[in-house]
């Protein structure tokens, strides 16, 4: 069994179907499985990714410069870490949305050891905005606070049920990758996280499940050693 675990969620598949905002029924649902990992006295650290408002890199276009859309990018994670959070609260789970870039009306500054402490006292940590700089990806974020918070595993949910060797909603015959070492992963050119994110993983020995949201049970599944997923290792 698992005892710290960070959950990396992309933001597109909070909006399930829609193209944008939250599907509220993932929402709620992400927010009750949660309640049953933490009832397992599971330390759990949460990214969220913000593309269901806006996804940085694609936005930058000839009048909002990369950098900028990047910031714009780690607001989203921000609204995503509270909506969230307002979840958890509301059935009794209590969280902190600790960020890395100063938002003190609305949420906590990323400090470590408090970050820590609050894991230890049985909260749930939500960190927003990223790693609080342009040009890295929350999945980067996700590698850097699991190392931080030495956390056993990072579960990255997404649309699909793990690794393919080429898109499985375009391409009825894709493949699926059950298990994948990070330089494999790597060599393929794989689109699921980011090589920054991976190469950070593979220094700190940090394994990481791919699995899909759209039923966010699929998380207790595998805890227990159920459930359909993908492995980097």
């Amino acid at each position: 069994m698992y005892k710290n675990i960070m959950l990396k969620i992309s933001g597109e598949s909070l909006a399930g179907t829609n193209e944008q905002g939250f599907d509220f029924n993932i929402l709620n649902d992400l927010a009750e499985s949660i309640k049953k990992i933490s009832s397992k006295n599971i330390k759990i650290s949460i990214v969220l990714g913000g593309g269901n408002f806006i996804r940085g890199s694609s936005f930058t276009n000839g009048v909002v410069d990369r950098v900028t859309s990047d910031y714009m990018g780690m607001l989203g994670t921000v609204i995503n870490s509270l909506a969230l959070q307002s979840n958890l609260e509301k059935i009794g789970v209590p969280s902190r949305v600790m960020t890395a870039i100063s938002i003190n009306r609305v949420a906590e500054p990323y400090i470590k050891n408090k970050a820590t402490r609050h894991l230890q006292k049985g909260r749930v940590v939500i960190f927003g905005s990223g790693t609080g700089n342009p040009f890295f990806s929350t999945d980067t974020a996700a590698v850097l606070r699991a190392s931080e918070m030495r956390s056993d595993i990072i579960f990255k949910g997404t649309k699909v049920d793990g690794i393919y060797d080429k898109d499985p909603i375009k391409n009825k015959d894709a493949k699926k990758i059950s298990n994948i070492s990070y330089s494999n992963y790597l060599s393929k050119d794989i689109k699921v996280m980011d090589a920054t994110a991976i190469s950070l993983a593979k220094d700190s020995s940090l394994p990481i499940i791919i699995f899909s949201i759209m039923k966010s049970s699929n998380i207790l599944d595998i805890i227990e050693g159920k459930g359909k997923y993908s492995i980097i290792k």
